[in-house]
């Protein structure tokens, strides 16, 4: 691997510094705790100090934001004249790799400048294609636009006003663990011995989603579960936080048989087995859990490529929109909320369709400019609540999707990207600091590729080609 100069080190350092400045403490989940450590780890193995991880930012509106540009910072540390400048090469650099046989066909790619939004190259930057799971910047920005970087999912328990009767009631929170459903148990148990309650019957209640539960890829796909507001740990049957894995056939079953056991388990004798119904109108809630804040559920979709993540957080953009909480439904209240960004480039939202949250779905069409004008969004001072999707970005070598890949590139530490893979289909946007020191903002685009594995490298290659450029 080419070695970084100590000043291109420092800028990548200071950018992701800069972002974590954004804001006061951040909340997170044990799962990001680990993924610093190790990200840590990683870097002092291989002599490497730019590219650290960060929590999410929580951002106090009395705080000034940060500008998401290190050009300050490197003129005091040093860096070479005109660090920051613009870079009037980025055509001579990038249409040779844009030109690899491994792109295939129909390419978009575009770079602009993180701080203004200003285009620095583009080529078939309006040409809608097919993102794959870069589409969840797009899903992470609108929810968190709409709800803000605090919003918690909420799982309830109700109560029928005789205490005979209560109902799991799903609030479209997929983290779900086992340990919240023994604290729900717990508590409804404590209400019910206030109430004198004997017996008990159990119900669950996934009426907040409408239309089909399963994605158009289909039903038992490793990728995905079925699209439920009620499951714990995403339906997985192999205890695995991440990545593919078998899901089971009946999520929210699964998750009021387990909340029974766990109601016995805290004494409360429980009648026969849980039933799907809808909660009675004069149900009163005993017992809340909520799921992490947004801004680490972000975090967590982008870095680890979520699906069942995704899929969620578009529809609580639907609910916050007032729109049908369904696949359809969702992709409307996505689009409406980002047309509401006044997004840097006129007109990034022409042609832009949104099937579903995850990706998954080719039906799914956005240009390479949209993706840009988000992250450039993202970067705005004036929205401190979107930097989770710039924290969130897998950090090339170190991270999630990305950290197995740019071995012997000049990406590590200093690009930060979300990946997407289909047949057929590779992309990669996010972020990279130059060796002016300035962060641009990336998305390059590839459809009608045959070898996912060269595409990939030669996407690694372009994105590492803006490290280098002046």
């Amino acid at each position: 691997m080419p070695k970084l100069k100590t000043w291109q080190l420092t800028a990548g350092s200071a950018v992701a510094g800069l972002a974590l400045a954004a804001g006061a403490v951040a909340v997170a989940g044990p799962w990001d705790s680990g993924q610093r450590k190790a990200e840590r780890d990683l870097a002092a193995a291989q002599d490497r100090t730019g590219g650290a991880h960060h929590e999410a930012a929580r951002p106090d509106p009395a705080d000034p934001a940060p500008a998401p540009s290190a050009r300050g910072v490197l003129s005091a540390l040093g860096a070479p004249a005109g660090a920051g400048a613009p870079s009037g090469h980025l055509k001579e650099v990038l249409e040779p790799l844009l030109g690899s046989a491994a792109l295939g066909s129909v390419q978009s790619a575009s770079v602009v400048d993180a701080a203004t939004g200003t285009q620095l190259y583009g080529s078939g930057e309006r040409t809608v294609m097919t993102p794959a799971s870069t589409v969840k910047i797009a899903t992470t920005v609108a929810a968190l636009s709409a709800l803000g970087p605090d919003h918690r999912i909420a799982t309830t328990v109700l109560a029928t006003p005789d205490a005979r009767k209560v109902v799991l009631k799903g609030g479209g929170d997929p983290t779900l663990e086992k340990e919240g459903l023994r604290t729900l148990a717990a508590d409804t148990a404590r209400a019910l011995r206030d109430k004198g309650a004997g017996p008990v019957s159990v119900a669950y209640d996934t009426s907040l989603y409408a239309g089909p539960d399963i994605h158009p890829i289909g039903k038992g796909n490793e990728n995905l579960a079925r699209v439920t507001s009620l499951m714990v740990n995403e339906g997985r049957t192999n205890g695995s936080s991440s990545g593919t894995a078998d899901r089971t056939p009946d999520p929210a079953g699964d998750a009021a048989r387990a909340f029974a056991d766990e109601l016995r388990g805290a004494g409360v004798e429980v009648t026969g087995r849980p039933a799907a119904e809808k909660a009675p109108a004069d149900a009163e809630p005993v017992a809340k859990v909520l799921s992490a804040p947004l801004s680490a559920l972000v975090e967590r979709t982008l870095t680890n490529s979520d699906n069942d993540i995704a899929e969620a957080l578009a529809r609580q953009t639907a609910l916050a929109a007032g729109e049908e909480v369904s696949f359809a439904g969702a992709g409307k209240a996505v689009y409406d909320r980002l047309a509401k960004l006044d997004l840097p480039a006129q007109g990034a939202l022409n042609g832009a369709h949104f099937a579903d949250g995850s990706g998954l779905d080719r039906a799914d069409k956005v240009s390479a400019a949209l993706l840009t004008g988000l992250l450039a969004r993202a970067a705005d001072p004036a929205h401190p609540e979107l930097r989770p999707v710039l924290t969130g970005l897998p950090v090339a070598g170190f991270s999630g999707t990305l950290s197995t890949r740019y071995s012997g590139a000049a990406g590590p530490g200093l690009v930060r990207a979300k990946t997407g893979t289909l047949s057929g289909v590779n992309t990669l946007a996010g972020t990279a600091v130059t060796k002016g020191g300035r962060l641009v903002a990336f998305a390059f685009l590839a459809g009608d590729t045959v070898d996912a594995d060269a595409a990939q490298k030669a996407l690694d290659a372009l994105a590492s080609a803006l490290t280098t450029a002046p």
